[in-house]
Order: C-alpha cells, then sequence, then structure tokens
C-alpha cells in the first residue's frame, strides 16, 4: 500500500545510534544532506537556514530534540514566522532489531500537507529516499577516518 498521508524512509548504517543521532540532530550538518534546505547556517540559536537545490529559495528550519528517544521532529519553512511541523528522524539501535550493536536503522518520516499537489509530494518522497543515502555515506566515511 502506498501512503497517501506520510512517508518514511530507513537505512541501516554501520555506526552506533548515538553516532547517527548526532548527525541528525545537529542543524547545521543537517545541511550537508538535506536537499531542500542545503549547506545551512545558524540564522540565530536554534533556527537554521539553508538553500534549496530545487529552487534556491531559503528555507528555514528549527529542531526539536529528543536525545532519550533519539528522535529529532523538524519545523521547516519559507521564513522563520511561517514555519510548521513537517518531518520527524529517528534512529533506532542496530541490537534492538537483531542487527550488530555497532549499527543502527536511520529513518525519516514526512507528512503530506492538504495543500501538496502529487507531484510536490512524489518529489519529496523521492528526495527524503536518495537522502538516506548521503546520511549512511556521511556517516560511514566519518567513521573511516
Amino acid at each position: 500500500m502506498i501512503d497517501p498521508h506520510c512517508h518514511s524512509s530507513s537505512i541501516l548504517v554501520q555506526v552506533p545510534a548515538i553516532q547517527a543521532f548526532e548527525l541528525m540532530a545537529d542543524g547545521v550538518k543537517q545541511g550537508q544532506w538535506a536537499w531542500g534546505s542545503w549547506q545551512r547556517r545558524e540564522a540565530e540559536p536554534g533556527l537554521f537556514v539553508g538553500t534549496s537545490v530545487f529552487d534556491g529559495r531559503e528555507t528555514f528550519v528549527r529542531l526539536h530534540v529528543d536525545r532519550e528517544r533519539l528522535q529529532v521532529d523538524y519545523d521547516v519553512g519559507r521564513t522563520p514566522d511561517r514555519m510548521q511541523f513537517r518531518n520527524m528522524a529517528r534512529v533506532i539501535p542496530g541490537g534492538l532489531l537483531q542487527h550488530g550493536d555497532d549499527t543502527c536503522v536511520v529513518s525519516l518520516l514526512t507528512w503530506r500537507l492538504a495543500t501538496q499537489d502529487d507531484a510536490a509530494w512524489q518529489q519529496m518522497s523521492t528526495v527524503h529516499e536518495a537522502e538516506m543515502y548521503l546520511i549512511r555515506g556521511l556517516l560511514e566515511r566519518q567513521a573511516e577516518s
């Protein structure tokens, strides 16, 4: 079944969960893999801004970090006053899923707005799937060095 309301992407990564979580919970480093808000900088404490690789416009992001659950909620918008909850990242330690203890599964979920047409929803879903490979590459290269 294709879920019409929420898209999820996940990938197994060969690093401990806390290492993956640190990447997902870092508003600046997220700009290394988030194509909708690329090359991030901190605009003010807790508020980040990057440039969409698709339309060249700025996208603002605020992170709500739950370190205990290894979860990050992301508010997103084109301006700081129009931000809203859009995405969630969750890191699951590999041992909980019977993978090795030095592995984890990184998941990214996004929910469809009623105002998104099919093309915009398909683009976002496809992009999030591709971003999983960027996340894994960043984490595993970092672990090798």
